[in-house]
């Protein structure tokens, strides 16, 4: 496999959406760590703006992750009955609260957060970055997942790891922390599943559309 990225300066290149959504808050309103990483184990599968809608009440409920430990099954799952596979995610969260038992003793880092329950590398990668920790990987959500091969960096893939991989060697390490996250700003606001090319601040960039131009 040509390793993408070898005869391109993506970091030169992404620089236009860097700029744009450096420091952007992720589109989880969470307010500490404990909620952040509720939330993220809760958006899997489902959107952001449904764990949005329920965070009030359930941590209005449990407003610490002690106050969760505290707790059972049957308890919980009303509060979270409206998220996708909310009776496995709730088994989950409940684990990882009685193994926890404090905000502060939360892991942050790759290894500490991927030994959780219900939390892989995107998961991980996102609490990271919003914590503002060293990166060691590359947010790789479905946004990301679409875009990169569009624009051209990875190879198209459906496999979130492979696809993170492909970024981290593209990549310089020094924007690991920020580009997931930018790229999926994009594929949230532009670069859709049918894209608004001409709105685009990487469309002189982008092989999907130089492509389209060829035509």
């Amino acid at each position: 496999m040509d390793l993408f990225g070898e005869t391109k300066n993506w970091e030169n290149d992404l620089k236009p959406i860097l700029k744009k959504y450096k420091g952007k808050k992720h589109p989880l309103d969470y307010k500490n760590t404990y909620q952040l990483l509720v939330m993220v184990v809760l958006s899997a599968q489902d959107s952001d703006a449904n764990i949005n809608n329920i965070a009030p009440a359930l941590f209005a409920k449990f407003p610490t992750l002690k106050s969760l430990s505290k707790t059972d099954k049957e308890t919980f799952v009303p509060y979270i009955s409206k998220v996708r596979n909310h009776t496995t995610k709730a088994g989950w969260l409940l684990e990882i609260a009685k193994s926890i038992q404090n905000e502060e003793d939360i892991p942050l880092n790759m290894n500490g957060l991927t030994a959780l329950k219900g939390l892989g590398r995107k998961s991980a990668n996102v609490i990271l970055r919003e914590t503002h920790q060293p990166a060691e990987g590359i947010i790789t959500d479905l946004h990301v997942i679409r875009v990169a091969p569009r624009i051209g960096i990875v190879q198209e893939s459906k496999d979130g790891n492979k696809v993170e991989k492909q970024l981290m060697e593209a990549l310089p390490k020094k924007i690991w922390s920020e580009i997931g996250m930018a790229i999926s700003f994009l594929g949230r606001e532009i670069c859709r599943p049918t894209p608004k090319c001409e709105e685009c601040l990487l469309n002189d960039k982008c092989d999907y559309f130089l492509q389209l131009q060829k035509k």
